[in-house]
């Protein structure tokens, strides 16, 4: 009996262990594939327990995954609709745009459409319009020939600076001035220049609005400029155009005999009927007259800096005229004397006197006839132009050093500066 017992609870465990490692074998069915000479044998009995626990699995897992793709096409739906736009462009890529686009660039504004702004703003009332009527000769009659340019205010009482071209350089007939207010006075032209193409007219008025000078010494290339004036005549009156410092101690040729230096480059558009007008900087001071542009190219102005017409501008205003202080010489330039003369001389550049007056400044400084002139104190002189506009900084009873040369040697001589005209 107890060997039966026995054989039979060995019989059971045995049996329970074999259905053990069925149902390993079941589970890892998938992941292990059993090799083609190894057979297995069931009972039917076994086989369709089997199908039926398959069967169950099965049904069970369709209805996990169905589920799970209802859940998860309701969160993915929830999503899209609320969640998805607040995060394109942050975390996730906005599907309208390239994924591979650059980062925004922000651009900051220089404020410079405002400066143009409160520049206008501020000098426009001391900008003026000036109309000349000049007689030309043509044939055997005279003709009137209008002109229109622009100037700025300088001085309450009725002073006004210009272009000396803007007043036919002193021959014109009659000058009128054209206020913002709409107010015309006739103007009177005290003082001009053509080596400067520099004017000063003066209206009978008080109160005017006047204009800030600023120091044309103090410019740096690329910096705002703002022109005001009035392109192709009245039509046009008060124009603002901007730009900036293009360069600075250009040379231009406006007539045969006339070559204005040292002036100020822009790009701001400059036209006929600007000549004689303020060129401003950022602060809405006056740096410049502006006199010329080249008509063969667009954005090359020019402006006459203001510091050449400051000293002009003070005298005129404080005794109504201006007086140079002279040399006494006349002379010529040693290119033009070389290209008359068909000589080569030592120097390369400067004036040769050809005549010294007699008791003149030039005469008892010791200058004689067939020196040349090369430098007045630091100032290279090249002509006659030149040389004249250098005058323009002395005033009677200053002193000067002069560089001469004399029989192929460089001399140095003092010169005072006693008489003016």
């Amino acid at each position: 009996m107890d060997e039966n017992r026995d054989y039979d609870m060995n019989e059971n465990k045995a049996s329970e262990e074999f259905e053990s490692r069925e149902e390993v074998i079941e589970e890892t069915a998938e992941e292990y594939k059993i090799p083609e000479d190894i057979y297995i044998y069931r009972s039917s009995e076994e086989d369709s327990r089997k199908k039926q626990k398959k069967k169950r699995t099965f049904r069970g897992s369709l209805l996990s995954y169905v589920s799970l793709a209802l859940v998860a096409s309701l969160i993915g739906g929830l999503g899209s609709t609320y969640i998805a736009p607040s995060l394109y462009g942050k975390v996730l890529p906005n599907p309208k745009t390239s994924q591979y686009v650059a980062a925004p660039v922000n651009i900051t504004t220089n404020d410079s459409i405002n400066t143009v702004s409160a520049v206008a703003k501020k000098a426009m009332s001391s900008v003026v319009g000036i109309t000349s009527v000049e007689l030309q000769q043509y044939l055997f009659s005279q003709q009137e020939v209008e002109g229109v340019g622009s100037g700025v205010i300088i001085d309450s009482n009725g002073y006004i600076l210009t272009n000396s071209h803007v007043v036919a350089d002193g021959n014109a007939k009659e000058v009128n001035v054209l206020f913002e207010n709409g107010d015309k006075k006739p103007g009177t032209v005290l003082w001009n220049d053509t080596a400067l193409d520099l004017a000063i007219v003066k209206v009978e008025a008080t109160g005017l609005p006047v204009a800030d000078l600023g120091d044309s010494d103090d410019l740096e290339v690329g910096e705002i400029t703002v022109a005001i004036g009035n392109p192709l005549g009245l039509e046009f009156q008060r124009s603002v155009t901007s730009g900036i410092i293009s360069g600075l101690h250009r040379s231009i040729q406006v007539s045969s005999n006339n070559v204005i230096e040292d002036l100020i480059q822009t790009d701001a558009s400059i036209n006929p009927g600007n000549s004689g007008g303020p060129l401003l900087n950022s602060k809405g001071e006056v740096i410049g007259i502006n006199t010329a542009k080249i008509k063969s190219a667009e954005g090359l102005g020019f402006s006459i800096p203001i510091n050449e017409a400051k000293a002009i501008v003070e005298e005129v205003v404080k005794n109504g005229s201006y007086k140079t202080v002279f040399l006494g010489i006349s002379g010529v330039s040693v290119e033009d004397y070389q290209a008359r003369l068909g000589v080569k001389l030592t120097a390369d550049a400067g004036v040769i006197l050809i005549e010294v007056s007699e008791n003149t400044p030039a005469s008892k400084a010791g200058l004689l006839n067939g020196d040349i002139l090369t430098k007045i104190d630091d100032v290279k002189i090249d002509n006659m132009s030149n040389l004249k506009k250098s005058l323009y900084k002395y005033k009677q009873g200053d002193k000067a050093k002069l560089t001469v040369i004399r029989n192929n040697t460089e001399l140095k001589i003092d010169i005072e500066f006693t008489d003016a005209k």
